[in-house]
């Protein structure tokens, strides 16, 4: 993979990127606060997961409808989203706490899904967060089967109706994960990615390798050895629960990255991007249903995009009062600021993008 270098020679985005920064530190120290969590993040966390354990333990403790069973399921669906937008997200970018041992023990809240730590802080923290919709690179936007997400990806007919289909696709997000890892590591591995960040490539693999079993063990082998389920219920069951925290992540993340305004640049033959790489964040993601209260406490801030790309190490629950000061920054220097006002006009606006993604560019001519 060739590194790609964020270059600008424009010095009006070299002055907008450190008034950016400054505007941004003077809030928090005006305010006097940090930059991290506090009592209310607590909560979320607490929250999150009693939606995602509470209906396990009842399944073992009270005898369910079928359809009640299933209505559990979706709730831990529900909650596993919710630990990883509003938890795990913020604990692995070290914006969770100033405690580093605490940002280390709830990012392990990864291994509840089933999926790896290490692997994630590579494929989003290293790639997603550096090369952002960058085709080849931002491995968030590779095309996935049926699914194209980025133009400069190859262009197949089954794309043409992506804009249907993707929803059940979204789901597989977290089930494909348990599987997928392995092979991510595997390249990860190979290209010394993982000895690069002094980890050993052996002991990762042994290590994932013995937490995916455990966690299928407590997940899939306690219900069918200690409750009356059978275990293709069991299995079903497990596969909704997936399916429902695929679709919450998949359509947060999407709304965020392939909605209409969003660039996907490509480097030049030198792999450059001529943009600062503040300007690069900025025209590359979008915020979306920012007033929508509810919804900013369960995504984790998720929806407030733009401030996390540009920010990644300062908490979510900061990203309401900063964005402002972003939008001003960012509307002061002549920048488009990627705003969709609500829920459902985001929600289009990916519907309409996955479109334009599943069909031939088309060229204008003079």
């Amino acid at each position: 993979m060739k590194k790609i270098k964020f270059v600008s020679q424009d010095k009006h985005q070299q002055q907008f990127a450190a008034a950016l920064r400054k505007n941004v530190n003077d809030y928090f120290i005006e305010k006097g606060i940090s930059t991290k969590g506090n009592w209310t993040l607590a909560v979320q966390t607490i929250v999150m997961v009693i939606l995602y354990i509470s209906p396990f333990v009842l399944f073992f403790m009270i005898p369910m409808s079928g359809w009640l069973s299933v209505l559990m399921t979706v709730v831990m669906g529900i909650g596993l989203a919710g630990i990883g937008m509003g938890t795990m997200h913020d604990a692995v970018h070290q914006a969770y706490s100033e405690k580093r041992w605490i940002n280390k023990l709830l990012g392990g809240s990864l291994y509840l899904i089933g999926s790896n730590v290490f692997n994630w802080e590579i494929q989003h923290n290293v790639l997603h967060h550096t090369y952002t919709n960058i085709d080849g690179y931002d491995q968030d936007i590779e095309s996935k089967g049926p699914i194209r997400l980025s133009e400069n990806a190859p262009l197949r007919s089954i794309h043409r109706y992506q804009y249907i289909h993707a929803f059940f696709f979204y789901g597989l997000m977290t089930i494909s994960k348990l599987v997928k890892d392995f092979t991510q590591l595997i390249v990860y591995n190979r290209k010394g990615i993982t000895r690069h960040y002094k980890f050993n490539p052996t002991l990762e693999y042994i290590k994932m390798v013995v937490l995916k079993l455990l966690y299928l063990f407590v997940i899939i082998g306690f219900p069918i050895l200690f409750t009356s389920y059978s275990w293709w219920q069991v299995v079903i069951g497990f596969l909704v629960m997936h399916w429902t925290a695929g679709c919450i992540l998949s359509f947060v993340f999407q709304m965020a990255h392939v909605v209409e305004g969003a660039d996907e640049p490509m480097p030049d033959e030198n792999g450059v991007i001529h943009n600062e790489w503040a300007v690069h964040q900025l025209l590359t993601t979008s915020d979306f249903a920012r007033n929508n209260v509810l919804l900013n406490w369960y995504v984790g801030g998720l929806n407030f995009q733009i401030e996390h790309h540009l920010f990644p190490n300062i908490c979510h629950i900061h990203y309401p009062h900063i964005a402002p000061i972003v939008e001003k920054t960012a509307k002061e220097y002549g920048y488009y600021y990627n705003l969709k006002p609500t829920l459902g006009k985001a929600f289009v606006s990916h519907i309409h993008r996955l479109k334009e993604l599943g069909r031939p560019k088309v060229v204008a001519t003079a």
